[in-house]
């Protein structure tokens, strides 16, 4: 069983990068993909942890993209963590996040009795502050029930306390997988409950651009949307990958609960630079 996106405390998951994969053994998992938001900060930990648990390890990263004015996500696998071009990509998105927190918190803070310290509370280490930080703040000062309430009010994109971030364009982030000899993997591609989508016609441009592969089976596709993302990927000759978006705590995700086949984990890995790690 394969499931080739999961969060830690890196990014904005509740687990440590250990616990994860400690957690993928005990789910089952032969294989999970550690995928932090703009950061690698958490492979050598897990990488470790795979070793131990004998649970393989796909060491990856979620750029933060757009196409327009829509949110893209794409998935990087086995790139070179030091190759330049994305490296500074990743890094400027980390502070552009870090700029927007402490803007949303400040206007937050106007109305609301929220801080930065509160927020900082929440964050483990040096990993990249993003909404959800701020959600957990904001329920652990009882301000919101849980991180999905606070997405849905206070931290809503439709919120007048709502700050962009600056990404890189969709089409772009590929290239720049490519050039760090990564493989790029376009995630939840049809989540339309998280927001606007992109039309086929980005996706084929990605897919000239060097896309690999669409995460077809994650929670927020429901079965029509699975269908057409298979047929997308037919058309396109892209692999279909399927995982669970794991966030520890955070989210009601489940490991495992979506999964890739064998033949796609292999293409994957055909392309990489990195391996996989095994034990």
């Amino acid at each position: 069983m394969i499931d080739l996106h999961a969060h830690s405390s890196a990014s904005d998951g509740t687990q440590s990068p250990a616990e994860v994969v400690a957690s993928a053994a005990a789910a089952g998992l032969d294989v999970v993909a550690l995928t932090d938001h703009d950061t690698t900060s958490g492979w050598d930990e897990a990488a470790a942890a795979a070793l131990s648990t004998g649970t393989a390890l796909v060491r990856g990263t979620e750029i933060s993209c757009h196409s327009g004015a829509v949110s893209v996500h794409l998935l990087s696998y086995l790139h070179d963590p030091a190759a330049p071009g994305l490296l500074a990509e990743l890094d400027r998105s980390r502070g552009s996040r870090l700029r927007r927190a402490r803007s949303m918190v400040e206007r937050i803070g106007a109305d609301l009795p929220l801080t930065w310290d509160d927020v900082l509370e929440q964050v483990d280490g040096e990993a990249t502050v993003g909404r959800p930080h701020l959600a957990d703040a904001l329920v652990a000062k009882g301000l919101a029930r849980d991180r999905g309430h606070a997405f849905a009010t206070v931290l809503s994109t439709r919120s007048p306390y709502f700050v962009g971030h600056s990404a890189p364009d969709a089409v772009e982030a590929v290239r720049l997988v490519r050039a760090a000899g990564g493989v790029p993997v376009f995630a939840h591609p049809r989540a339309v409950l998280r927001g606007r989508v992109v039309a086929d016609a980005v996706v084929e441009e990605m897919a000239d651009a060097g896309l690999v592969g669409l995460e077809a089976h994650h929670r927020d596709h429901d079965a029509t949307a699975v269908r057409e993302l298979e047929d997308l990927a037919a058309a396109l000759g892209l692999v279909v990958t399927g995982s669970s978006d794991y966030h520890g705590a955070g989210k009601e995700n489940r490991l495992g609960e979506r999964s890739t086949s064998p033949a796609a984990l292999e293409a994957i890995e055909s392309l990489g630079t990195l391996e996989v790690v095994r034990s």
